[in-house]
């Protein structure tokens, strides 16, 4: 993901520079990059849509997976990544409900088992709401879709056979300035799509072969 190699440093979009914008939007991006994420996880500033709203600000999140000695990833489960967009646009409240709305997009390879599941949308989407609770992030107006989609490759073409993945499109009006709550429920979010165990818990599979002491 290409998205996650541009400077970390927190920047506002949107503007010539940093000074021309509000303090309450600066003061907002500022808490995105304060976010709690598990080791997996990482963040990085990229560049956010244009003329969504005057204000705008994103970060793309992605797994990272484990890799040996030779940076061979030791878990091929897939890829994960996400990207979650800041619109600041005073104009807007009474449309938001707020002055804060965040736009949210995931997508993951899933394995067939689990993509194959008619509740996967249902379970996806409650992931997200309790992944806001847990954050203590709060929020209104909260929607968005859940798609699980399947590809057949065909002929000369590199990559598997057949190919599953899961997207995610949501939106929600932040009640609070400080999004650093929201950015976490973003990533707890983005652990649970891309199947990384509870925190703490190492998979059997990265125990085989480990010397016993």
């Amino acid at each position: 993901m290409t998205e996650s190699e541009a400077p970390k440093h927190p920047a506002a979009a949107g503007t010539s520079a940093d000074t021309d914008s509000p303090q309450l939007f600066n003061e907002a991006v500022e808490s995105m990059h304060r976010a709690q994420l598990r080791p997996e996880v990482t963040l990085g500033t990229i560049r956010p849509p244009q003329r969504l709203a005057p204000y705008s600000h994103a970060v793309g999140l992605e797994v990272e997976r484990p890799t040996d000695g030779d940076g061979v990833a030791t878990d091929s489960e897939g890829d994960a990544f996400g990207r979650l967009i800041l619109l600041h646009d005073p104009g807007a409240e009474e449309t938001w409900e707020g002055r804060m709305r965040l736009v949210a997009y995931i997508q993951a390879d899933m394995d067939d088992s689990v993509a194959a599941d008619p509740l996967l949308p249902d379970v996806a989407w409650d992931w997200l709401k309790e992944s806001l609770g847990h954050s203590g992030a709060t929020y209104t107006n909260l929607g968005g879709t859940v798609t699980s989609t399947a590809s057949v490759r065909f002929g000369d073409i590199g990559g598997p056979p057949r190919a599953f993945q899961v997207e995610m499109r949501a939106s929600w009006t932040a009640v609070d300035d400080d999004l650093s709550g929201h950015v976490t429920a973003f990533g707890e979010l983005l652990g649970h799509v891309a199947g990384l165990p509870p925190e703490g818990v190492i998979p059997l599979t990265n125990l085989r072969g480990t010397p016993r002491s």
